[in-house]
């Protein structure tokens, strides 16, 4: 089996810090080149990591014929743009979430030829925690799952940080708040019916950094979830039904190549007791995401998930930003 070539659009610290190493790590990929506007920071990472060709424009590794497919951790507002110039290249994409700037933006990725795949990079649906909480939910064991509440927050009130730049994509709600999104999509298998946000603006950047929000999924489901990038660091899910509850940990951040713990309790005793604790094999979810994209790529499966679940989970950000401004439910 011939591994997939993967290159690499720019040197941001998400890409070079978590999930290049991650693909590094995977089983079927290997990382062959990484291009920057600066030849020097690209010259540089490639360097650190180990890869074996560096570029000075995006332009000249999507010209390179030995590349399969291509990671775009590009600030947010040229996600869309750059995925279009690389699957005019021939490459596949993934894409690092949000997949744009709004559900107008991503539907441009709904015309790509279908040979090309285009994936948005929520690599939390390829962990085995996550995975075995949507088992947990679909066998039953912890009856009907009424309700998701989802927590994420960090602290980063750093005016230069793209994060706080609102033209170009800024603010919690697209940096973290599409993970409880994708999260109770991911667990319910259903989409919301209705939205509605509360939503603190800081007053010198004008990014949302405490977005509050309800997703009513229908028949009794809901998913509220807090974001924050202006509150202490800490994340947790909770998925509960009329038997049990689920609980992972360390939901988004999971440490890469090692065991994580996630609870399931009954509520027979208070203060956790009667939970039961579980540990997962040792991995890395962008190894695993890397592996999955890839089996698409050289056409053993599927692709998983595609632009038109990116659009989606845009249209319901969409819909919460404009409850912000109604007060009112909005439908995505």
């Amino acid at each position: 089996m011939r591994k997939t070539r993967w290159g690499i659009l720019s040197t941001a610290a998400i890409g070079t810090k978590k999930v290049i190493p991650g693909m590094q790590r995977s089983r079927t990929g290997d990382v062959v080149a990484i291009a920057s506007r600066d030849l020097a920071r690209a010259q540089a990472a490639a360097a650190e990591l180990g890869i074996p060709k560096a570029y000075g424009s995006y332009a000249e590794l999507l010209a390179d014929p030995d590349i399969d497919a291509v990671y775009n951790p590009v600030p947010n507002h040229l996600h869309v743009s750059l995925t279009l110039e690389a699957v005019a290249a021939g490459k596949h994409v993934l894409c690092e979430k949000p997949i744009g700037l709004s559900a107008a933006d991503a539907e441009r990725l709904l015309a790509l030829p279908k040979d090309r795949h285009v994936m948005e990079a929520f690599m939390v649906r390829f962990h085995p925690q996550w995975l075995a909480a949507r088992q947990a939910a679909r066998s039953g064991e912890l009856g009907e799952v009424r309700a998701i509440q989802c927590f994420f927050s960090y602290f980063n009130d750093d005016p230069t940080n793209i994060r706080n730049v609102l033209e170009i994509g800024g603010g919690g709600l697209m940096d973290i708040g599409c993970y409880p999104i994708v999260a109770a999509r991911f667990i319910f298998e259903a989409e919301p019916e209705r939205v509605i946000a509360l939503i603190d603006r800081d007053t010198t950047s004008g990014v949302d950094r405490l977005a509050s929000a309800i997703l009513d999924f229908g028949a009794g489901r809901r998913c509220e979830f807090t974001v924050s990038t202006q509150l202490t660091p800490f994340q947790r899910v909770e998925i509960v039904g009329t038997k049990k509850r689920f609980e992972i940990v360390i939901p988004f951040n999971a440490p890469q190549g090692e065991a994580v713990r996630t609870l399931v309790d009954d509520g027979s005793k208070l203060g956790d007791a009667s939970a039961i604790a579980a540990m997962t094999d040792p991995v890395d979810q962008y190894a695993e995401q890397a592996d999955a994209f890839a089996a698409a790529v050289r056409g053993e499966t599927p692709l998983p998930y595609g632009p038109a679940d990116a659009v989606q989970n845009m249209r319901i950000i969409d819909a919460l930003f404009r409850s912000e401004k109604s007060g009112r439910w909005e439908k995505p």
